[in-house]
């Protein structure tokens, strides 16, 4: 059993601090107090994280007076949408950041792109094919030093056909949780030199339409459909966060999971290039990577992991689909669900 550290810094936020050992208890001092995880699931008592920001934010309000100078950053997927959005802020806040990208020529011209534009030369781009598991092996190889802030944001959604990798995995598992599950794997001790790393996972309002089915992942034996592979290869981004701060935390390293919301970019590819939800719920690029630039930066998510955020705050758990796709499910934040995840997820990648 888990026991929980929980230190208030102020009315609506507190941070979360544990120990895996009951032999090893920390002081506890006035403002702090221990309780006990005795649920499977997120703990309901605890209050959300609550900003000043919301869904019309942009990183630019996010960002403001924070200064990432020194700070070594990993994009995956940072040259369409988002991504360059996020590269953008983080670059212009003073980080070192690091495009991965199976086409580095594109990765290229953004990195030169904002280079030109902040006349400094901070962003530089490297080959990543989140579905290849050596092309992943090799950008861990060739990575150096210290990593502080790792943003798994590349992803694909709704192929029409089953598509597998040479292992026979499911193309949207593949690449947007076990690629990425590989790649902080891989990167762990460079996350810990940083001693303060933060990994960003840029999950979806999609993980409700579908949770993980461990024993058909694959689609070997149910039909095949887009939106449940993509649905659960979401709600492992959720429960990847869950279970890299339970054994992380105590290198230094805090995961966090996020919604961007609806934003049109190349993800919309292989569903007509439209959006279908209401006009009223579509965001700008800037306004979806927000929330990815408050998970990587805000002072009020330090030492803190296994959330889930939209629209710059903390979601709150539900227990049904909404019609406004908005919140988490309970399955996508539960530890056994987590655990359970994170051995097969080892399995596959043969670490």
């Amino acid at each position: 059993m888990f026991k929980f550290y929980v230190t208030f810094f102020d009315l609506m936020t507190f941070r979360i601090k544990y120990s895996e050992s009951e032999n090893q208890i920390p002081a506890i001092d006035n403002d702090q107090f221990c309780v006990d995880c005795i649920s499977n699931s997120k703990l309901n008592f605890m209050n959300i994280i609550h900003t000043n920001l919301g869904f019309h934010s942009t990183c630019d309000d996010v960002i403001q007076g924070i200064d990432l100078t020194g700070k070594r950053t990993i994009v995956t997927g940072g040259v369409s949408g988002i991504g360059i959005e996020t590269v953008r802020a983080l670059a212009k806040a003073g980080a070192e950041v690091t495009i991965a990208a199976r086409n580095i020529e594109a990765a290229k011209k953004v990195a030169s792109e904002i280079n030109f534009i902040l006349d400094k030369d901070r962003v530089d781009a490297a080959v990543l094919d989140l579905a290849d598991i050596h092309s992943v092996n090799r950008f861990v190889s060739d990575w150096k030093g210290a990593l502080h802030i790792l943003i798994n944001n590349a992803g694909v959604m709704a192929l029409p056909d089953l598509q597998k990798t040479s292992d026979g995995i499911e193309m949207q598992f593949m690449t947007n949780h076990l690629g990425h599950f590989a790649l902080s794997v891989g990167l762990h001790n460079a996350l810990k030199k940083a001693e303060g790393a933060r990994i960003v996972v840029v999950s979806s309002s999609g993980h409700l339409l579908s949770p993980v089915v461990f024993d058909d992942i694959n689609f070997s034996f149910r039909p095949y459909d887009p939106w449940q592979a993509y649905g659960q290869s979401k709600t492992a981004c959720n429960l990847f966060a869950v279970a890299a701060t339970q054994r992380w935390a105590q290198d230094g390293i805090f995961v966090n999971a996020l919604n961007p919301g609806a934003i049109l970019t190349n993800l919309q590819r292989h569903v007509g290039g439209r959006l279908r939800s209401a006009p009223e719920l579509h965001k700008t690029a800037d306004q979806g990577a927000a929330t990815t630039i408050l998970l990587a930066t805000s002072p009020l998510l330090e030492k803190t992991g296994g959330h889930y955020f939209e629209n710059c705050n903390e979601s709150i758990t539900v227990t049904q689909r909404p019609e406004n796709y908005e919140g988490v499910t309970m399955y996508s934040l539960d530890r056994n669900n987590a655990d359970r995840l994170w051995n097969l997820s080892k399995r596959l990648i043969r670490y």
